[in-house]
């Protein structure tokens, strides 16, 4: 009898203490905790950290996150007003206000996450539809852009950015008003969200790049343009100061040899001209010089005997041989 005793006073220990475990239950200071007695919440939301009692084995403890949780949305391709589809990917930040509510519509996250897929995912596409893409990529409408400032006396301007109405943050502001009601039922606070990224979408993705390799074409024409008329400006500037430079070197030659020809014509007048031997000699002297030039080895000259040029070969002697190729 005494084994049995002690068998069932184990027993008792045993179920008091797992009851007594039972019976306690710990919430963090990230966590909110609600309380079901067989699968129906009971009493008020837990929301303070500490050791907390409840009945035991009857009652569920059920942790509700209270942190701000973060929900990435997959891209999704939708189209813009002015009909380009585009690759959108947003990510919004929210947290669990009203545990009640968000168990009794959501029970968890992953169903909270589901949820915010369908809300927010379709108030995007609404708003995108809405906007030209235009709005959707730039922040704001008061931004001007870089401009090279060599296409500044062109008739075109290339690369110029369109005039928006809202920008960026006030589409992201509009889904955030639009989603956040419809997300508050579920005892959500939707504290923001924003684009992350926007991509063309496959399918028009070849033919914007072929309008930015246009345009690029477009610029560097341009540039090749203006570069080919700066040439030509250039070489014709080179051509005239060429043409000045040698047309004052060839007057200053001609200047030189002028006045040299006169300086040496002054020389030979004053050595020449001092005595009628001196200017006999001196008119021998350049018949020679001339007798030089015009006669060659292959020259036949014809002259008359009473030629000026003639007299001083009529007193040659006839011994004397007279240059290869010369009848006189």
């Amino acid at each position: 009898m005494s084994v049995i005793r002690n068998i069932l006073l184990m027993a008792l220990a045993l179920v008091a203490a797992m009851t007594l475990l039972n019976s306690f239950y710990t919430v963090n200071e990230i966590e909110q905790v609600i309380i079901t007695q067989f699968g129906r919440p009971v009493g008020e939301p837990v929301t303070t950290a500490g050791l907390k009692m409840k009945l035991p084995f009857i009652q569920d403890v059920n942790p509700i996150d209270k942190r701000i949780l973060e929900w990435d949305g997959a891209p999704t391709d939708m189209p813009t007003k002015d009909k380009l589809y585009v690759s959108v990917d947003m990510f919004a930040r929210w947290r669990i206000t009203d545990p009640m509510q968000y168990f009794l519509r959501m029970r968890d996250e992953r169903s909270a996450q589901s949820r915010l897929d369908d809300i927010l995912g379709s108030e995007t596409r609404n708003s995108v539809a809405k906007h030209e893409l235009i709005e959707i990529v730039r922040t704001t409408k008061d931004r001007v852009p870089l401009q090279d400032t060599s296409l500044k006396n062109t008739n075109e301007v290339v690369g110029k950015l369109l005039a928006i109405q809202k920008g960026r943050e006030a589409v992201e502001r509009e889904i955030f008003a639009a989603a956040a009601p419809k997300i508050s039922v579920f005892g959500i606070e939707l504290l923001d969200i924003r684009f992350k990224r926007i991509d063309y979408n496959e399918s028009v993705r070849p033919k914007i790049y072929d309008r930015m390799v246009s345009e690029r074409r477009q610029i560097a024409e341009q540039f090749r343009s203006e570069g080919n008329g700066e040439a030509a400006r250039i070489n014709g500037n080179r051509e005239r100061d060429l043409l000045k430079i040698q047309s004052e070197a060839y007057r200053k030659v001609e200047e030189i040899r002028g006045e040299a020809d006169a300086r040496a014509t002054e020389i030979y007048a004053k050595a020449y001209n001092q005595s009628p031997e001196a200017v006999s000699f001196y008119e021998f002297t350049r018949t020679m010089q001339a007798y030089k030039s015009i006669i060659t080895t292959n020259t036949t000259l014809v002259l008359s005997t009473d030629s000026e040029l003639f007299k001083f070969l009529k007193g040659i002697n006839p011994k004397v041989s007279a240059p290869a190729g010369f009848r006189p």
